[in-house]
C-alpha cells in the first residue's frame, strides 16, 4: 500500500503535464484547419501509382 503514496502523485504529474500540452496546442491553432485536411485528402493530386 506503501507504493500507491508514490504512484497516485506521479500519476497526477503526468497527467497534469498531458493537459498542459493539450491546452497549449488548442492555443496555438494546432487544429485550426479540419477542411483543409478533408480536402486534401480527397485530392488527385498524391496517387498511389507515382510516374517514374
Amino acid at each position: 500500500m506503501q507504493v500507491l503514496s508514490y504512484l497516485i502523485p506521479i500519476s497526477l504529474i503526468l497527467g497534469g503535464i498531458g493537459l498542459i500540452g493539450f491546452i497549449y496546442t488548442v492555443r496555438s491553432d494546432q487544429y485550426d484547419d479540419p477542411e483543409g485536411d478533408a480536402q486534401r485528402i480527397l485530392s488527385g493530386q498524391y496517387d498511389d501509382k507515382p510516374k517514374v
